[in-house]
Parts: structure tokens; C-alpha cells; sequence
């Protein structure tokens, strides 16, 4: 893990290329403590920092291939580095350093821009060739690891955040209004675009090719569980691919331990972790709210009791996100609207004064259909075909019910169902996914972002599909990178393990989800490491009392954020209305709320670039 970043030219020779890496590597600090390095040449300078987790005393970056010049930075793991490191010997080249990433100049090499379809892991690679000249960026399947460039007629900078670009004076960022009214829709940002016009994103599993004749962006994997054929799935053979998947990805040089919510997910990988290393001593960073229906901390003790875990455990106070907010916005240079972002910032922070990684359950959600809005693209259906008398008094008994301060009610699901009656699936999906739903960005002046018709296929597949392409490597890993990297922490996701997600794409239906159960298949398995009062409790995900804060200690504050936001098209004047509903408990608000505020704090910090 690190941070890379560099400038190119693809004809002219760079004179301030060197400051401009230089800068770009002071702002990437925080994410690769341990060594730093810039490497020029006439037209090119590639910068690294390094958080080393493989070949300690030999993994400083970048890497250059002595003979042709071609040079890698990787911000990442390759977990299959030792197969590779043999077949490159016998193709004549012998890797000499000891890191995983050293393989990266020798494949590209040998195997040309298909180099990327051979490793697996998680990274973000760039190459400069010089013999022609070329530069090559790359970002894994599921999206882990991030990577932004600015192109310029010939010269392209590239940089793992984008406030390490912004550090650049001469180069002139505008704000993207049109992204940012995604932005408030959704909570991120999805490939290509950025909240800048000028700065674009490697997609997940992309690859992007830079030379004078032009720009050449392909996808070089999808994951294909609308398409796959589905077949009865076999407990030994998913045994086989997930403890493998946990043994790579804890294959380092370094302490590692688990983020555990006590929820199967994090359960299982730290369950599985303790039986493929039963020598190791594995600690677990679980976090706590006072509030007791966000609090997930008791079921984390009791699966570590189990495992014979040491837990650490890490609680969450509102006051803490004032700060921390302000913080981590400035120091990534975007907004991102998951609460979640804070805590997660905190547990990384925790774990990172005795570990250098931790595993964690990310992916397993989307993969293995655990989501509540899975059991709504089922019923929503059958729920179509009720009489419409029926539907209206339904619909009314359900808005009647009041707002709740507790995590995750019956009574905010069924809200969510019936706003979305009427609609067609995967329009219907994205709404029970938004932030802010179209009524309430009428209400804040601003147009809905508009979808294209939905594809054929199963609906179940196509949500599994969106979730993972965009909530999850948008959304949820931008959270988990930038909240952990801001201590120099690395996260792992086992779930997301290339073989484990081929292996979910073959999975029937009714193995994801079936009547009131999701992860139907994942249960089953899990059943085998964990009690089933752990497996079978009701989901409850990552959640933030935001509800109650918002209405109490945090008021004040979100109040003076939200009279900020007339910069990025949003009618002020609605945004404090939306705060005194969701005050007077009219409305629960929360998440739109967070959303203007976040971009609020953004806002600022681009006022004073």
C-alpha cells in the first residue's frame, strides 16, 4: 500500500516535472510513511510513498527495468506475485527485489498492456515506457485501490488523491456541477468523472493507455453474474476458494488484524484468518456507540470470545465528526457522503498503532445478495399486483409511522418500499439506494440524474451487479481507502478475492436470497466456522446515530454548514428547512442532510486552494 503519483510528457521534455512530483508525494505522506522516492527522466517523473507490507527492506518505489527504462509505481498488492516471479525466470527474467509489486516491470514487458489481466490483488499500477513513449495506468476488478489523472494536450499527471494533483498552482481545476448533482443523489462519484471537470478516474478493472496517437480506455474484466450460467453450489469447493483468498491476502511481513462488527461477514473472515494461521495472534478493532441500537460491540466480544480473538474496542462520539470531517475532506481533495467515513477514520486509527493491515468484510454484501433492498427487488413485485385500494391504505399506514432515531427500522424500509412503487426495477433500486431522492432535490433546486433504460436480465443480478460497480467501489472502498490510509493502514477484503467473486456470479437465485433471507448460501457456509445466533442475527450494517445528533449536538454546526451550500447550485434556504423538519422530528433527514454537508465542507476547501 502507498501512494503514487507522477507527471509525463508524451513529446516534450518536463523542466518543472521533478517539483511537480515532489509536491505531489509531500501530499500523498500520510499514506506511505515508511519511504519516499522520485524518479526523473527528460519526459518523465514518477513519485511513490511506501507503507511496507511485502519485502520490507527492498520495496522502495518506483521500480525501473535497467534494460528498457520502463518504470512501475503500484499502489497495492499483487498476492500472486510468487507464481509470477516463476514464470518470469522462466522467460529469462530473474526479479530481484523482494517485494510483490517488483514483478510489475517484467510482466508488462513480456505480456504488453495484458500484464494487468494477470494479477491478482488489489492496485493501482502506472508504467512509463519510454521507447515509444507511453503511459500505462491500471486499477484493479472490484475498484480498491483509486487513481485520478489530468490530461493537458500532451502531458498527463496522475496521482492516487486527488488533493496530491490540486497541489499543482498551474493547473486549473473546475468544480462539475453536473457531477456534483450525482453526488448528492448518490454520495460519490463513479468512473470516469470527479467532482473536477479536469480530473477523470481509472475505472474499476480498467486500463488506460496514453500515447501521441491517443488515448485508449478498455475494461479488461466485469464481473459477470448476470451472464454466468448458475449451478448447484458445492460447500467444499467455496471452502477451498475463501480460505485460499484469506491466506493470500495475509500472507505479509507485517502484523495484521481483522475490523470486526460481529455482523458474518467480519465474523467469518476473522473466523476463517484464525484457522488458516492457528499460530498467529490475531487482534480484532470493533467500534462502539453509546446509543444502544447502534451498537454492534457486544456481538463483535462474543465472536471474539469464541475465536479466542483479543479485541480492542473503539467508540464513536459526535463530537468527533466536526473535526474529523473537515479533515478528511482536505486531506483527500472530495466528498464523500457515507457517515460511516469518521468511524471507520477512528477504528483505522486505533488499529494502526499495532497492526500495519487489517482484514476486513467488504464486498460480501453485494456479492452474496445481504442487502434488505435484494428482498425488495422480489417483492416489489408481487406487491405490484395487489389491488390498488389495497396498495393506497397500505402506503398511507406506512408514511403515518413516525420517524425513528434507531438504527435501521422496520418503519424506514417499508418507507423506502413504497416510495418506490410504480417504478421499474432497477429505477426502483436506485431510489431505495439514493441519498437524496428526487422529491427532496426538487425541493433543493436540483435535477435528478437520469439512467438509461435497464438491461435485460435477472433484476436480482442486475442491483448485485450496480451495487458492486458503483455503491461499492465508489462508495464503500473510497470510504475504506481514504479512512484507513489517513493512518497509514492497509485494508484487505477477502470477499473480494477474484476467485470468490467468479465463484458468487454461478450462485442460483435462491442461494442468494430466498423468502425473508438474504446471503441464503454464505449462511450455510458461515454455519460451519460460527454459532448460528451470530450467522442468523438480523442484519444491521455500519450505521451512525446521526438521526438524534443532527437533532441535538450537532445542530448548531450542521446549521452553519448547510447556509454554505448556494455554491454548488442547492437553494440554502431548503437546506436549513430540511434541518428544522428533520429537528422537529416531522421527517427523518439524516442522510440527506449529512450529504450537504459534506459537500459544504468540500466547498470550502476548494474556496481556498
Amino acid at each position: 500500500m502507498c501512494g503514487v503519483c507522477g507527471i509525463v510528457s508524451l513529446r516534450e521534455p518536463l523542466p518543472l516535472g521533478p517539483r511537480c512530483a515532489n509536491a505531489m508525494v509531500e501530499a500523498l505522506a500520510h499514506r506511505g510513511p515508511d519511504a519516499s522516492r522520485v524518479t526523473t527522466v527528460e519526459r518523465a517523473a514518477l513519485g511513490a510513498t511506501r507503507l511496507a507490507i511485502r519485502g520490507l527492506e527492498s520495496g522502495t518505489q518506483p521500480i525501473v527495468d535497467a534494460e528498457t527504462g520502463v518504470t512501475a509505481v503500484c499502489n497495492g498488492e499483487i498476492d500472486n506475485h510468487r507464481e509470477l516471479r516463476e514464470w518470469l525466470a522462466s522467460r529469462g527474467r530473474s526479479v530481484h527485489l523482494a517485494t510483490d509489486v517488483a514483478v510489475i516491470p517484467g510482466l508488462y514487458l513480456e505480456k504488453g498492456d495484458e500484464f494487468v489481466e494477470h494479477l491478482r490483488g488489489e492496485f493501482a499500477v502506472a508504467i512509463w515506457d519510454p521507447r515509444r513513449p507511453r503511459l500505462v495506468l491500471a486499477r484493479d476488478r472490484a475498484g480498491e485501490r483509486p487513481l485520478f489523472f489530468v490530461q493537458h494536450d500532451d502531458t498527463i499527471r496522475f496521482a492516487t488523491e486527488i488533493a496530491a494533483l490540486a497541489t499543482d498552482d498551474s493547473l486549473a481545476l473546475t468544480v462539475d456541477r453536473e457531477m456534483l448533482r450525482a453526488y448528492l443523489q448518490f454520495g460519490s462519484f463513479a468512473a470516469p468523472r470527479s467532482p473536477f471537470r479536469e480530473v477523470q478516474k481509472v475505472g474499476p478493472a480498467e486500463i488506460v493507455a496514453f500515447e501521441d496517437t491517443g488515448t485508449k480506455r478498455r475494461r479488461y474484466w466485469r464481473w459477470n453474474v448476470v451472464t454466468a450460467p448458475k449451478s448447484a453450489p458445492s460447500l467444499e469447493k467455496f471452502d477451498t476458494v475463501f480460505r485460499e483468498a484469506v491466506l493470500r491476502q495475509s500472507d505479509v511481513d507485517v502484523p495484521y488484524g481483522v475490523f470486526l462488527s460481529g455482523g458474518v461477514d467480519s465474523s467469518l473472515i476473522a473466523a476463517v484468518a484464525r484457522q488458516v494461521r492457528p499460530d498467529y495472534h490475531l487482534r480484532a478493532y470493533t467500534l462502539r456507540f453509546s446509543e444502544a441500537s447502534y451498537d454492534e460491540g457486544h456481538f463483535a466480544e462474543r465472536v471474539a470470545r469464541h475465536l479466542g480473538i483479543e479485541a480492542h474496542p473503539v467508540w464513536v462520539k459526535p463530537e468527533l465528526f466536526v473535526e474529523g470531517i473537515r479533515e478528511l475532506v482536505r486531506l483527500v481533495g472530495e466528498p464523500l457522503a457515507d457517515p460511516a467515513w469518521i468511524p471507520t477514520a477512528l477504528l483505522a486509527q486505533r488499529a494502526a498503532q499495532d497492526v500495519k493491515l487489517c482484514l476486513v468484510g467488504e464486498g460480501g454484501d453485494e456479492l452474496f445478495a445481504g442487502y434488505p433492498t435484494y428482498l425488495g427487488a422480489l417483492w416489489a413485485d408481487r406487491y405490484a399486483q395487489l389491488p390498488a385500494a389495497i396498495q393506497a391504505v397500505f402506503r398511507r399506514a406506512i408514511e403515518a409511522l413516525p420517524p425513528s432515531d434507531k438504527k435501521v427500522t422496520v418503519s424506514y424500509v417499508l418507507k423506502k418500499f413504497v416510495q418506490a412503487s410504480g417504478m421499474e426495477g432497477m429505477a426502483r433500486h436506485r431510489l431505495w439506494t439514493s441519498n437524496i431522492p428526487p422529491p427532496l432535490l426538487a425541493r433543493l433546486g436540483v435535477e435528478p440524474v437520469m439512467f438509461p433504460a435497464q438491461e435485460a436480465g435477472e433484476l436480482l443480478s442486475l442491483a448485485q451487479r450496480n451495487d458492486l460497480e458503483i455503491l461499492l467501489a465508489e462508495g464503500l472502498l473510497t470510504k475504506a481507502d481514504r479512512a484507513s490510509m489517513r493512518s497509514a493502514l492497509e485494508l484487505r477484503a477477502p470477499f473480494l478475492d477474484q476467485a470468490v467473486m467468479e465463484f458468487a456470479a454461478t450462485l442460483p437465485a435462491a442461494e442468494r436470497v430466498r423468502g425473508l433471507t438474504t446471503k441464503v448460501f454464505l449462511k450455510r457456509y458461515a454455519s460451519r466456522y460460527l454459532p448460528r445466533s451470530i450467522v442468523y442475527r438480523r442484519k444491521r450494517g455500519l450505521s451512525v446515530p446521526l438521526s438524534a445528533w443532527l437533532r441535538g449536538s450537532l445542530h448548531e454546526w450542521a446549521e452553519s454548514r448547510l447556509a454554505r451550500v448556494d455554491a454548488a447550485g442547492v437553494d440554502s434556504r431548503a437546506a436549513l428547512a430540511l434541518l428544522e423538519e428533520h429537528r422537529q422530528q416531522r421527517a427523518d433527514h439524516a442522510r440527506a442532510l449529512w450529504t450537504l454537508i459534506v459537500l459544504s465542507e468540500w466547498l470550502e476547501w476548494v474556496g481556498k486552494r
